[in-house]
C-alpha cells in the first residue's frame, strides 16, 4: 500500500479575469474549485493512474467535509483524523494579467490529534509506501516528519521525501528511498547557484552520501535528472506543450515516478515526467489520456 500524508490540505478556489484593479469591485470571468496539498495531489494522480493509495492528514470544520468528498470523488481512500475546531483552509489562485495567490493558514493542529494521526500511521507494514511532502504548518512541531520516521524506523517502509532545505535535510538520516528537489531548492539546500547538468549531479551525489537513496531532480523546461541508488544517472528531456499551470506538477511528477519504479528506474523518469508535463498543460492535475500521450514524446 501507498499513504500519503497532507497536513494541511486545501480547497483552492481558482478566479479567471482579464486583469485585476486593485481598490476597486473585480469581477471574475469564470471559477473552477479544486481539493489539494501535495499528498492528496499524489494519491490523485496515482488513482489516476490505477494505483490505490491512503491518503492521510487532518481536516476541520465545513471546508474540511468538501475536501473529504471532494477526495473521495476523486476515487482516493482517505482516513482524515478531524480536528475538533478551525476551517480546513481556502486558498485563493487568481489569473489574471499577473497571477496572484493567497494561502490560507489553515486549522490548528491539537496533540489529540497529532497522536491520532501517529495510530493510523502504525498501520504502515514492510513493503509499503509512505509518501510525505510538503511544508509543516505552525501548530505542528517543526520535527513531525523526524518524529513519525523515527516511530516506523523498525519497519523496511519506502520513505518518500518532497520537503524544502531544513525539513528535507533532517529526514535524510532515516535514508529515504526517493528524494525529489528542484534545482531552485538544491540550489538552496547548498547555498550555491547551480545552473549546469554536472553541478546537478554533483550536488546529487553529495545528497545521496548524506543518505538518500534515489535523487530525482526536475528541471522544468529543462526535463530531469535521476540519480539511482547504485550510482547510475538517467536524464529524460521535458515534455512539449502549453504551460497552463504548475501548482502540483512536482507532485504529479512524484506520482509517475511511484507508479512506475516497479517496471525500472529508466520507466519510472519517463512516466513521472509525462506526469509532471500533463498536469503543467491541464487547469488541474494529469489526466490518463494526456499523460499517455506525452509518454510517446519520452
Amino acid at each position: 500500500m501507498i499513504y500519503t500524508v497532507t497536513f494541511n490540505p486545501a480547497i483552492d478556489y481558482v478566479l479567471r479575469t482579464e486583469r485585476i484593479q486593485p481598490g476597486c469591485v473585480n469581477r471574475s470571468e469564470s471559477e473552477e474549485i479544486f481539493f489539494g496539498g501535495k499528498g492528496i495531489n499524489v494519491s490523485a494522480v496515482l488513482a489516476e493512474l490505477g494505483i490505490k493509495s491512503k491518503a492521510l492528514g487532518f481536516t476541520a470544520g465545513f471546508t474540511g467535509e468538501a475536501i473529504e468528498q471532494g477526495v473521495k470523488d476523486m476515487g482516493i481512500d482517505a482516513d482524515f483524523v478531524r480536528l475538533k475546531s478551525g476551517s480546513s483552509r481556502i486558498n485563493v489562485k487568481i489569473k489574471a494579467d499577473k497571477e496572484t495567490e493567497i494561502n490560507g493558514q489553515g486549522p490548528h493542529i491539537d496533540s489529540e490529534s497529532i497522536g491520532q494521526l501517529m495510530e493510523k500511521l502504525d498501520e504502515i507494514q514492510d513493503g509499503d509506501t509512505l509518501v510525505l511532502a510538503g511544508s509543516i504548518p505552525n501548530s505542528l512541531p517543526d520535527d513531525i516528519y523526524e518524529k513519525i520516521l523515527s516511530r516506523l524506523s523498525d519497519r523496511d517502509i519506502r520513505i518518500v521525501a518532497d520537503a524544502s532545505k531544513r525539513l528535507l535535510m533532517n529526514m535524510l538520516k532515516y535514508r529515504p528511498f526517493l528524494i525529489k528537489p528542484n534545482n531552485f531548492e538544491l540550489s538552496e539546500i547548498f547555498g550555491v547557484n547551480i545552473t549546469t547538468y554536472d553541478e546537478i549531479v554533483e550536488h546529487a551525489v553529495k545528497l545521496q552520501a548524506m543518505g538518500a537513496g534515489n535523487v530525482l531532480v526536475s528541471m522544468a523546461e529543462k526535463g530531469a535528472v535521476l540519480l539511482d541508488e547504485t550510482g547510475k544517472l538517467y536524464k529524460c528531456g521535458a515534455c512539449t506543450g502549453t504551460v497552463k499551470n504548475s501548482v502540483g506538477a512536482g507532485d504529479s511528477m512524484l506520482a509517475g515516478f511511484i507508479a512506475g519504479v516497479s517496471e525500472g528506474y529508466d520507466y519510472a523518469l519517463k512516466l513521472g515526467t509525462a506526469c509532471g508535463g500533463a498536469t503543467a498543460f491541464s487547469d488541474g492535475l494529469a489526466k490518463k489520456e494526456l499523460i499517455d500521450k506525452l509518454m510517446e514524446q519520452l
